[in-house]
């Protein structure tokens, strides 16, 4: 099992996305757009305070017929931040995923903000560790026979 470090590590692009809470939203979608990613974080300096993804665009946005431009970040992000520290393993992150239904956690290393893992990045680490096992037992199969 591998840990939120090593999968941090394993990403070609480690940088994370922030946004001030007092930019409108729309700021915050063409970074999203531009980056290929679905969340930012919101950030006062160093301080998180809050997450704004897709989601959070599509149904606090669109849906209530609100302005891209004229709507802070502030007023549709989600506030309470779920975080993992980078020696929790995969299994760890997936619990906290599924169970609370995120898409995206920040790491923080003794509160400090060192990346962001998402749950693209957790299920293409748990894959590549199922094919590695597969392939051993496999070669151990093959060789007994």
């Amino acid at each position: 099992m591998k840990t939120v470090s090593q999968i941090l590590q394993s990403k070609p692009n480690q940088q994370v996305y922030r946004i001030a809470p007092t930019a409108p939203v729309l700021e915050a979608v063409k970074l999203m757009a531009q980056h290929g990613i679905g969340a930012v974080l919101v950030m006062d300096g160093e301080q998180i305070v809050g997450i704004m993804s897709e989601r959070d665009y599509a149904r606090k946005v669109v849906l209530l017929g609100r302005s891209s431009s004229d709507t802070p970040v502030r007023d549709i992000m989600s506030a309470n931040v779920m975080y993992v520290r980078p020696d929790q393993t995969n299994e760890d992150c997936m619990v906290l995923i599924t169970e609370n239904r995120l898409r995206h956690l920040p790491v923080l290393d003794q509160g400090k903000l060192v990346g962001m893992i998402s749950i693209g990045d957790l299920v293409k680490d748990i894959i590549s560790e199922q094919q590695f096992v597969i392939q051993q037992l496999q070669h151990y199969i093959s060789g007994e026979r």
